[in-house]
């Protein structure tokens, strides 16, 4: 956070880069300054903000006035929690979407579905 008094920054380097530039027509303007503060004057541009593989493409929109560049450009790729469990209760998960579709699918093709049909098991 920085102070009032100090007022907000904003890259010299990345202003003059989108100076006289029309929003859509500008391109990806790449940078490695995730620490600018996102103003009014760069809203509708998009920026390739470096997260220390690769810049990744922020279009910039008027929520994000106000907000630091590297906000929008996460530096960790998150996998996923769980492990061995949690994969076997996804796959079960996808089996039964699977068996779903294919019994509406059937259903769809035969014309008249059937009147008393077993009721889906309660998802946990």
């Amino acid at each position: 956070m920085r102070s009032l008094k100090k007022g907000p920054y904003v890259d010299e380097r990345l202003l003059k880069k989108i100076e006289g530039k029309k929003p859509g027509s500008a391109g990806v303007v790449k940078t490695w300054s995730r620490r600018a503060d996102i103003s009014p004057e760069m809203v509708g541009f998009t920026f390739g903000v470096y997260n220390g593989k690769t810049h990744i493409e922020v279009l910039v929109t008027e929520d994000m006035v106000g907000h630091k560049l590297g906000e929008f450009s996460p530096t960790r790729k998150f996998v996923r929690h769980g492990g061995k469990m949690q994969k076997e209760l996804e796959m079960k998960k996808k089996e039964a979407e699977i068996a779903a579709a294919q019994a509406a699918k059937g259903a769809a093709e035969g014309g008249a579905a059937p009147a008393a049909s077993a009721p889906a098991a309660p998802k946990k």
